[in-house]
């Protein structure tokens, strides 16, 4: 008969499989990862790379920075860097993490470190 532990171990395995999909290995030996972005075309891709330097161009001097005049379009589409970031957020990731806390209720690590003590 398993023990509880052993369950939660093969739990927490199919759920890793099926939840990290955020970070893919690169292939390599190096030990990164890299995470997906996806795009229409070339053209929304230079789009998402111009409006984050006009981004960062405003944020690092706040009381005075300006997009330069020689850009044509100055306005910053903050939808489409958000709409970036939620690509990259991890929220499959997030389901992982409740289920392990569905898993190993903290009421039960307290009770676990108690037994331990004792």
């Amino acid at each position: 008969m398993e023990t509880d532990g052993v369950k939660n171990i093969e739990a927490i395995k199919r759920l890793t499989d099926m939840c990290l999909r955020t970070l893919k290995p690169s292939g390599d030996k190096s030990g990164l990862y890299a995470a997906e972005i996806r795009v229409f075309d070339f053209l929304e891709l230079a789009s998402i790379i111009r409006n984050l330097i006009k981004l960062c161009i405003v944020a690092l001097d706040q009381d005075g920075a300006e997009v330069p005049i020689t850009i044509k379009n100055q306005s910053i589409d903050v939808g489409l860097i958000l709409g970036i970031a939620l690509q990259l957020f991890p929220i499959d990731e997030f389901e992982l993490l409740n289920e392990i806390s569905i898993l190993f209720p903290a009421d039960s690590i307290k009770e676990d470190e108690n037994i331990i003590k004792d």
